[in-house]
């Protein structure tokens, strides 16, 4: 599965997760406004992933 993404793609993947996890840490130390602001970062690092993707494939076509 892992062999189709580029490394773009594995260093999108890897800040999302990242941010995930430091989101769920500030959680649980009782930083909730933190949290909730990183939290917000991880949908809008993938859906660059996703713009990323559909910028290189139209560009292929």
């Amino acid at each position: 599965m892992f062999k189709k993404f580029t490394k773009t793609d594995k260093l999108l993947f890897i800040a999302a997760m990242l941010s995930l996890i430091f989101s769920e840490t500030l959680y649980f130390q009782g930083a909730k406004d933190d949290a909730s602001f990183i939290g917000i970062w991880v949908p809008s690092i993938l859906a660059f992933g996703i713009y990323l993707k559909l910028i290189n494939n139209s560009k292929n076509d």
